[in-house]
């Protein structure tokens, strides 16, 4: 094993654009080949209302049943591989839009849909439900409309929704995350009236942050309620680091000394590009001369407080600052050797419970919470992939 892991630097330190390539891989399973995890999405209490404001200014309240509506949106949304927060952001945009949230029917084109749970009844050619979805163009029949949970499906589309590859949903509009929201959200609808989206999106906003579930404070008013964070991501461009030194008891590289190694160390040049893994906030982010780069970011995953922490940086190699709100695979930092390091690499530990609970292995923290990796040289997954020592 000691020869093994020799090589490994070996090959990392005089080959390292040869060498790196085919190691990108999270327990095992290749980098590129991994499927799409969906995200972690988490909707808590839902409330009586939430009144907001649309981007011409016009003031919008919704009661507890468009509320209730919203939440299955985001909860599809969060269970669909591929779709993420943005993805949310569009379909309550289109929804918003559409019918104000509402389940409707259309007794006038399909009497039976009157038999079905609704909101009302609308009179928009054949269209029913929350996204106004017509039977006549092969969204679905009226009964399979009349259910909330399958026109979100079909809104997402992609090759797991139910209608799959036509009409097209939003998992099957290329570059649809490259588009303006409300245009995303016009490339789905095929609306007469295509800019009328945009001026729902600050709604669709407000909904997503007061139904996904904010972290516990764990006592403190200085600690920041953080959103429930959209996906999880491996904080390193894919095709550039190599698994140094694990979670656990070792021999100090330095001193000798046994120790225990309260982070998982990934070898990657100087100056590569470290990504957030979830959404967050910046709750430290300083550089001292002993200690060297230090960024830690607090992030909510499935209801729970949990903390990032990224070591090593140089002074010039951090990006953030402490109070800053940043998105999972926001570049905040550059692999440093800074503080007590033999070598350029990230030292990455994750705190669930907040920074100030015990670290556990953070190499199986992502692989248990399908990180997704990131292509080399983008400040955002490009794909659904999974993906020194001191």
């Amino acid at each position: 094993m000691k020869k093994l892991a020799l090589l490994a630097l070996l090959l990392l330190f005089f080959a390292p654009s040869t060498a790196l390539l085919g190691v990108a891989t999270l327990g095992g399973t290749s980098a590129t080949a991994a499927a799409c995890t969906p995200g972690s999405l988490h909707v808590g209490p839902i409330p009586d209302s939430l009144t907001a404001t649309t981007r011409n200014g016009e003031t919008v309240t919704l009661n507890r049943t468009q509320l209730t509506h919203a939440a299955t949106i985001i909860t599809v949304g969060g269970q669909t591989a591929g779709v993420g927060r943005q993805g949310v952001l569009i379909a309550l945009m289109a929804a918003l839009t559409e019918s104000t949230l509402r389940m409707l029917a259309n007794i006038g084109a399909y009497p039976e849909s009157g038999d079905y749970p609704n909101d009302g009844n609308g009179s928009d050619h054949d269209s029913l439900g929350l996204f106004q979805m017509r039977p006549a163009s092969g969204w679905g029949t009226a009964a399979e409309l009349m259910d909330p949970d399958y026109q979100a499906k079909a809104f997402y589309g992609g090759e797991t929704g139910p209608n799959y590859p036509s009409p097209r949903g939003l998992l099957d509009i290329p570059g649809w995350q490259q588009m303006d929201p409300g245009e995303a959200a016009q490339a789905v609808e095929v609306s007469a009236y295509p800019d009328r989206y945009q001026n729902y999106q600050p709604v669709a906003e407000a909904i997503l942050t007061a139904l996904t579930r904010p972290a516990p404070t764990g006592g403190g008013d200085e600690v920041p309620v953080v959103p429930e964070t959209t996906r999880i991501v491996f904080p390193l461009p894919e095709g550039t680091w190599v698994r140094t030194s694990p979670f656990g008891w070792r021999n100090d590289p330095i001193t000798g000394e046994r120790r225990f190694h309260a982070g998982s160390d990934f070898a990657a040049p100087d100056g590569t590009s470290i990504y957030a893994v979830a959404d967050g906030v910046v709750v430290r982010a300083n550089y001292t001369d002993s200690g060297g780069g230090v960024v830690v970011i607090e992030h909510t995953v499935s209801g729970e407080r949990v903390a990032s922490m990224y070591i090593h940086m140089w002074e010039h190699g951090i990006h953030v600052a402490e109070g800053d709100t940043v998105t999972a695979g926001q570049h905040i930092g550059d692999v440093g050797s800074s503080g007590h390091s033999t070598g350029p690499h990230l030292h990455l530990q994750i705190h669930p419970g907040g920074q100030g609970a015990e670290a556990v292995d953070s190499d199986a923290w992502l692989i248990e919470h399908g990180a997704e990796g990131i292509t080399g040289g983008e400040a955002a997954p490009a794909t659904c992939t999974a993906g020194g020592g001191a």
